[in-house]
């Protein structure tokens, strides 16, 4: 990442001051001197969409797509052997997922990696009727996306009961449309990346000014830390009565704790490249980041009173966070939330 200076914290050094008594009308400088410190002060903060692109989202979906195709190529169909590569290719993802945005949206490819919450449970009733008759890995595009991506695959390979049929060639396929998918959203960060650098310009009739990229990607900041607080923790949290971790976002396969410390770790990475210069929200991140290191690895402790208490507390931080990324960060780069695709989700 670019260390950069910013607009606020410039100081303004003139070359000499005016000659004794002279006015702004007789040729002296200095009322012009303080509006354009004024103007300087209080000017936003120039976020660095270029970092953005260049060393977190770009690197990031590489390094997704290389994980999937190193899932994908492993010949075994026992689960020990695919488990490791499986929980890398998660890991990889949760340094991306907060970004539902662009190529995320376009067919779906977001939905098709990770479809959850799955309250329904349409996922595996759709898994149901493919084990007897598994698609080719070209056909697996067309089914649902509930039933694709990584949370069909820790069906197959942490399963809660025991498959009646052999699952070896739908994991097969499975895992390799999730490489396909995961190669081309990297391969879409290409183009789309190049239009957050070209905001503004010429030819970009996607981000009209410089400020809608900033806009873009500071909403995606804000609504990540929303999802994390209201889905990855407040579906597990459920209530003190009444906990349930079987909620939690990949709960069989034992990462729902280690998603959601991944989690934060990546949106302070996108604030942090953002604009480096914001210690509130960088401070929220680090006390959240600590109280997510607290917590028991297995989420099912949180039907113990000080379990529950402990994630609930972390869920207070995250929402704390957010409040403070929209406090100081949104008005730092002059932007404000803007619309994203999981409103009124």
């Amino acid at each position: 990442m670019t260390a950069h200076p910013t607009k606020r914290n410039s100081a303004l050094h003139p070359a000499s001051p005016p000659p004794a008594g002279a006015s702004a009308r007789e040729g002296g400088h200095l009322p012009k001197i303080l509006s354009t410190l004024v103007a300087l002060l209080t000017a936003p903060a120039t976020a660095d969409t270029a970092s953005v692109v260049q060393d977190h989202s770009r690197p990031g979906f590489a390094a997704f797509a290389e994980a999937a195709q190193s899932l994908a190529a492993i010949e075994s169909c026992d689960p020990a052997a695919l488990r490791p590569a499986f929980n890398a290719t998660f890991d990889a993802w949760m340094q991306v997922a907060h970004l539902t945005l662009g190529p995320a949206e376009e067919d779906g490819r977001g939905l098709a990696v990770l479809f959850w919450p799955d309250p329904k449970g349409s996922g595996w009733k759709a898994q149901r009727a493919l084990l007897d008759s598994p698609p080719t890995a070209e056909d697996m595009a067309q089914h649902s996306v509930a039933a694709r991506g990584l949370p069909a695959l820790e069906r197959l390979l942490y399963p809660i009961e025991t498959l009646a049929t052999d699952p070896c060639p739908l994991i097969r396929v499975t895992a390799d449309d999730l490489a396909t998918t995961a190669t081309a959203l990297n391969a879409a960060w290409g183009p789309y990346g190049d239009l957050l650098l070209t905001a503004g310009q010429p030819g970009n009739t996607r981000f009209l000014k410089p400020e809608e990229a900033t806009q873009a990607l500071f909403t995606q900041l804000a609504t990540g830390l929303e999802a994390l607080a209201d889905r990855r923790i407040g579906r597990p949290l459920g209530t003190f009565d009444k906990p349930r971790p079987d909620l939690a976002e990949a709960h069989a396969s034992a990462r729902s704790v280690r998603n959601i410390a991944l989690s934060l770790a990546a949106l302070r990475d996108l604030a942090l490249t953002l604009d480096p210069d914001s210690p509130k929200t960088l401070a929220a991140f680090d006390h959240a980041i600590a109280l997510a290191e607290g917590l028991d690895p297995d989420i099912d402790r949180i039907t113990d009173p000080q379990g529950w208490l402990k994630l609930e507390i972390l869920q207070q931080a995250v929402r704390s966070t957010r409040d403070t990324v929209v406090a100081e960060l949104g008005p730092a780069l002059g932007v404000e939330l803007g619309f994203n695709s999981q409103d009124g989700d």
